[in-house]
């Protein structure tokens, strides 16, 4: 059972367990709220109302999204086209599987969420491929296995993922074959480091094992550095922190930008693609606490600041975050909350409820309760990022040491 938070806020209790508790009614919880208007200054009041929210939108996702064949499997997106796959891939799959396990870390109503849990945890399991990717060592495949599908290339990114759920759970529950999976994941990511010296660039954790790409990304060495940190700490094993320090140079080197920013990725050829991700400066953020953690290294937490800050500006001050998709904002949201865990403060949360509220508003079918960001089509991990969000923001904020 995990541990229970001796902080519950008792003028919440009543009414979240109430709420979150039900299988809530669209109408009952979808009346807009201006943004930045729900009860900042007010953590109780916020809290209680992003919990209802998280319940809310994963009961959409759950009714919406679950395949019914005794898998615990999701569709890719809703409404289904003629030519989708069964199930998901495993990249929208494991962030379903994240929004689980945040809504059963909530303080006051996470127990509820135990079963939904232990279903997911099961279902992952399904994409674990025993055989071996390229490098011969087993990992998550892209498409599920077995049984339900065909399985897929190895992404280092998607395993990353899993790894960070894993530590977790880990931090959490204490759950130790969790720990013992992401050590697994991490030995998967170390042998897609970049060996050939002759490579523009030499060096870096390949983005997949599939043929058709030879990128190194910051998305598949920054989170492969956060995987290794963590490791680092629950073991005090020193090749974890070698190796998160190699992908963390690699990709200041290669990848990021003078201003503090990440590149999304190099290619064989040297040429950087320079798109901006939001994710790509969160993790860097949630990398760089770890590290001012590990080493007492002052530096490392300015640099964490440094790039916030950079990011803040770039996404919320100069207007660029609602153009990012929900579920890159849900990753570097949560390693910004992973810095204000360390620093104190409120502006990160702050830009965060603004943008929960904002997308609560104006991106949510009040008749589903799924959110449309394009289209007539949801993505499960839309679904799956808001809810992410929603309960992450329901946690006491003595929580957020955990994330990633």
């Amino acid at each position: 059972m995990k541990r229970r938070l001796n902080g519950a806020l008792a003028i919440a209790t009543a009414s979240a367990l109430a709420l979150a508790g039900a299988a809530v009614a669209p109408a009952a919880v979808a009346a807009p709220v201006p943004a930045g208007q729900t009860g900042h200054g007010h953590p109780a009041v916020d809290r209680v109302l992003n919990s209802v929210r998280a319940n809310a939108a994963f009961r959409a996702m759950q009714e919406h999204f679950s395949v019914d064949d005794g898998s615990g499997l999701y569709l890719e997106q809703v409404p289904a086209e003629a030519d989708d796959r069964p199930y998901a891939f495993e990249w929208p799959f494991s962030q379903a599987h994240i929004a689980i396990a945040d809504l059963a870390n909530q303080p006051l109503t996470g127990h509820r969420y135990d079963d939904d849990l232990a279903t997911a945890a099961a279902a992952q399991e399904h994409y674990w491929d025993a055989d071996g990717g390229t490098t011969g060592l087993p990992g998550y495949a892209s498409y599920p296995v077995g049984a339900y599908g065909d399985g897929g290339d190895y992404f280092y990114d998607d395993n990353e993922w899993v790894g960070l759920l894993d530590v977790q759970r880990y931090l959490t529950d204490g759950d130790e074959a969790a720990l013992a999976r992401a050590e697994e994941i991490f030995a998967l990511v170390v042998s897609g480091w970049d060996t050939d010296p002759t490579h523009p660039n030499p060096g870096g954790v390949f983005w997949t094992q599939a043929p058709w790409s030879s990128d190194r990304n910051t998305v598949s060495n920054m989170p492969g550095a956060q995987l290794g940190l963590r490791l680092h700490q629950i073991t005090g094993e020193q090749s974890y922190l070698d190796w998160a320090l190699k992908m963390y140079d690699w990709t200041n080197e290669n990848l990021q930008r003078p201003d503090g920013l990440y590149s999304d990725h190099v290619d064989l050829a040297g040429v950087i693609e320079p798109t901006v991700w939001s994710y790509n400066q969160g993790v860097p953020v949630g990398v760089n606490v770890l590290l001012s953690q590990v080493t007492g290294e002052r530096r490392y937490l300015d640099e964490a600041k440094r790039i916030a800050e950079a990011a803040y500006r770039y996404y919320v001050t100069e207007g660029r975050l609602d153009d990012q998709p929900a579920f890159f904002n849900s990753i570097f949201f949560k390693n910004l909350l992973l810095l204000e865990s360390e620093t104190g403060g409120s502006t990160y949360r702050t830009a965060m409820q603004d943008y929960a509220d904002r997308v609560w508003a104006e991106q949510r079918d009040r008749s589903t309760g799924l959110f449309v960001f394009e289209g007539e089509h949801t993505q499960l991990l839309e679904q799956a990022a808001m809810t992410q969000i929603y309960a992450v923001l329901a946690w006491s904020p003595r929580q957020w040491r955990d994330l990633y």
